[in-house]
């Protein structure tokens, strides 16, 4: 598209990203405890989840397992359609504290007023 003038900001967290932050904002703690607490937490909550059970942090948000049911796809390549099987995958729902956290950074970044909260309506 001649003209067009596209920025694309990607920007992400690797888990070795997250734990370089972690070590840099506690120095009195080894990069290698850090990872190793790091890959506990991230265990801990895997097993709960292989478990069926659910991990909420809260204010941050809850992990959990949902059932997808059996269905008929399609061979991308041939056409030709195919039966899937039911799986668990798993499921993040936001909390309320992270949700209202990002819609408050996006209204500042687009440089939009704050959105009215119930609080603003009572007055």
């Amino acid at each position: 598209m001649k003209g067009a003038n596209f920025s694309f900001i990607v920007v992400g967290m690797t888990k070795s990203e997250l734990i370089a932050r972690l070590a840099a904002r506690n120095p009195h703690l080894y990069q290698r405890d850090v990872e190793r607490i790091v890959a506990t937490v991230f265990d801990e909550i895997s097993k709960a989840l292989a478990g069926g059970h659910r991990v909420e942090l809260r204010g941050f948000g809850a992990f959990s397992v949902k059932k997808r049911e059996p269905r008929t796809g399609r061979n991308p390549r041939t056409g030709e359609q195919v039966a899937v099987a039911s799986k668990r995958v798993p499921y993040f729902k936001t909390g309320k504290d992270l949700r209202d956290r990002l819609n408050k950074e996006a209204v500042k970044a687009a440089g939009l007023a704050p959105p009215e909260s119930s609080e603003d309506k009572k007055s």
